[in-house]
């Protein structure tokens, strides 16, 4: 079975594992020096990967999908691809997009028995004339482009959904412990925030070029055919040229909102930081939607086009990766809006 410790140890095999530390939360970094960076702590394996298909000579979407494919073919991270959980009816269902800042986008929405969503996603914008596939469409391009059709519902992922079942209504419902939805006992921080949930990933050349990427298994336990933030453009993620990315984490349908990355990128446009930005976005929400997002938690991530990183949250919790020239990773937690 593949697990994360065996995924860094392939990594390191390749020469892309890299060494990894612990930092404080940093709302930026020295200009020209960050190169990859991602949500959650296990976004390091993810970053490593990337920087290791950078400096192997890849273009910034080589490095982006090939970083979104550590999680997905992780099945103890149960959000995203392999092993995530599956929606109410028992059925594993993934979302993803990647982009670049010319406005290439691929994007897929409740893709099924295929493991890396932001392979398929890439295929989607390189190969056709549209930029997002769903459903029964995208299963069936992604047999039609050679990728294997693999059971994505994992015997813990299963025993999961039946666990739920026993107790859940027949519908996602807000679960302000854990702020997300309908999840089973989630690996959680001390604070009680979710401590993994999608992927959003961002990569920078040392010309100021960017590209993202977005990958995830969606709510737990949802409804089928709900998808939320992260395959749509604007929403999970956002790479515009001359200006920067963003990604989002946290309650998908709090982002979707307010078009939450694009708005990020927007801020900095009009000449906001990146930390700044990602700050006006989440106060942002938090305004507009008051006590009915109490316990949610929503995040966001940015990168502008020298270096800088931006980094915010609603609660606790939220950690993020960076991998900078050198290749070193560092794990930070994003300062929150509220405390837990």
């Amino acid at each position: 079975m593949t697990t994360r410790r065996s995924l860094l140890a392939t990594l390191a095999a390749m020469g892309g594992a890299l060494p990894l530390a612990r930092g404080a939360a940093a709302a930026g970094a020295p200009a020209g020096d960050v190169r990859v960076l991602s949500t959650w702590d296990f976004g390091a394996a993810a970053n490593d990967a990337a920087f290791a298909r950078l400096r192997a000579g890849g273009t910034l979407l080589d490095a982006v999908e090939a970083g979104a494919r550590v999680p997905e073919a992780d099945p103890e991270n149960h959000s995203v691809g392999y092993g995530g959980y599956p929606d109410r009816d028992g059925h594993v269902t993934l979302d993803a997009v990647i982009m670049d800042d010319a406005g290439a986008v691929g994007a897929v929405a409740a893709l099924e028995e295929t493991v890396h969503a932001i392979s398929v996603a890439r295929r989607v914008m390189e190969k056709t004339p549209h930029t997002f596939l769903v459903g029964e469409g995208a299963t069936r391009f992604a047999r039609e482009q050679g990728f294997e059709k693999v059971d994505l519902l994992t015997p813990p992922a299963e025993q999961a959904w039946r666990e739920w079942l026993k107790t859940a209504k027949y519908q996602p419902v807000a679960n302000s412990e854990t702020g997300t939805y309908g999840t089973a006992a989630p690996h959680r921080t001390p604070g009680g925030a979710l401590d993994h949930d999608t992927i959003g990933l961002l990569a920078r050349t040392a010309d100021g070029r960017m590209a993202g990427a977005c990958t995830t298994s969606g709510m737990a336990f949802k409804i089928r055919g709900r998808v939320g933030d992260s395959p749509q453009v604007g929403a999970g993620l956002y790479v515009e040229r001359g200006v920067g990315g963003a990604t989002s984490t946290g309650v998908g349908e709090e982002v979707t909102r307010v078009a939450g990355s694009a708005r990020v990128v927007a801020s900095m446009r009009a000449g906001r930081s990146a930390q700044v930005a990602c700050e006006e976005v989440v106060r942002h929400i938090a305004a507009l939607r008051g006590d009915a997002i109490k316990g949610m938690q929503v995040g966001f991530l940015a990168l502008d086009t020298k270096g800088n990183v931006g980094a915010f949250c609603l609660l606790p919790g939220f950690t993020y990766a960076v991998t900078d020239a050198r290749g070193t990773t560092t794990v930070h937690s994003a300062p929150s809006l509220y405390r837990a």
